[in-house]
């Protein structure tokens, strides 16, 4: 089975979601009261996504529950290579992303049964392949909504501009979240999407962002670091994704939807310790009323912000918290309007 994220069907993916058959990962693996974790990173450990695992991992290892060592900047030819490295220096943990390497490492999983797989994945588990590779993903649907409310509010042009890596589910699914989200205040809004076929070239990046804004956007959806910096150079706005970045863009970035994946990587220690890992979908630990996500504090956009416009923000937020409403999930390429 090919896994290429770019080249497969609903009916694959279909497939991945009913693999109803769980089974649980060997015993032997709730033994040690310090799992060896490592993890595996294609891009920085500064770069949005990675830097939140990274963050997760770091407490957990300060709390005595892991031990941590990591790899950043591996390329996707090597990432079997480090995989396998890891896994025969006895790590039990390996934490790490696969969207562009799923065949390889599902192919690991298999080989090594004794170690317990949590990886970023736009795929479902596949129990029958492999019952010890979980996987998660960043389902921030409902902070990226919220997100969207602020950004349709602020707006002056109703012009958005929004600039992504690749369109994959996991892109497509927070610009989707957001753009529903704009809807809800400003429902005339048009956006301007573009992918810049990378997950870590700020300059490129840049330069789309810059050009959305020649075309009229007045406000900038920054999935991807450099677009901020586009915001801020002609002065327009900005709406962060993942981690908050305010402190760095004080009057640019007005908010932003973060993803916190400490409940996803403690539900993967705890199951270890208690023998039970399994080919499992993580990715519901991202949802709000997980506390997989939220909406960053406004900071100096405190106030600035219509009044009825934040009441309908904290109205929706506390739906979120309580399970009452979950923002759609659409992993369809968004389109420019």
């Amino acid at each position: 089975m090919t896994y290429n994220v770019f080249r497969a069907s609903r009916r694959q993916l279909l497939k991945f979601a009913a693999a109803g058959s769980l089974l649980p990962l060997l015993p032997r693996l709730a033994s040690a009261a310090t799992i060896k974790t490592a993890a595996i990173y294609t891009v920085p450990v500064e770069q949005q996504w990675v830097s939140r695992i990274h963050k997760a991992a770091t407490t957990a290892k300060e709390r005595g529950d892991i031990e941590y060592v990591f790899s950043e900047k591996v390329s996707n030819t090597d990432y079997e290579r480090v995989m396998r490295e890891y896994c025969e220096a006895g790590h039990q943990l390996i934490v790490g992303e696969a969207f562009a390497v799923e065949d390889a490492a599902r192919a690991v999983a298999k080989d090594y049964p004794d170690r317990a797989f949590l990886i970023g994945s736009s795929f479902k588990p596949d129990a029958a392949a492999a019952p010890n590779f979980a996987v998660f993903d960043n389902y921030i649907q409902d902070a990226s909504y919220l997100t969207g409310m602020i950004a349709g509010a602020m707006t002056k042009s109703g012009s958005i501009g929004m600039v992504g890596g690749y369109p994959i589910p996991e892109v497509n699914r927070l610009m989707n979240a957001f753009m529903a989200g704009v809807a809800e205040t400003r429902n005339d809004a048009k956006f301007q999407v573009a992918f810049i076929g990378s997950w870590f070239d700020p300059p490129k990046a840049k330069e789309t962002a810059l050009a959305q804004i020649d075309a009229g956007a007045d406000l900038l959806y920054a999935e991807r670091f450099g677009v901020s910096d586009a915001a801020k150079e002609k002065g327009v706005l900005a709406v962060g994704n993942v981690i908050d970045t305010q402190a760095d863009y004080p009057d640019t970035v007005v908010a932003s939807a973060l993803w916190h994946f400490e409940p996803t990587l403690d539900a993967a220690i705890a199951a270890i310790n208690a023998g039970a890992f399994k080919a499992d979908d993580y990715g519901q630990y991202s949802f709000m009323k997980a506390g997989g996500c939220s909406l960053a504090p406004l900071g100096t956009f405190e106030g600035k912000v219509p009044a009825e416009v934040m009441d309908k923000v904290k109205a929706k937020e506390a739906e979120m918290k309580s399970g009452g409403f979950t923002a759609p999930i659409d992993d369809n390429e968004p389109k420019s309007s």
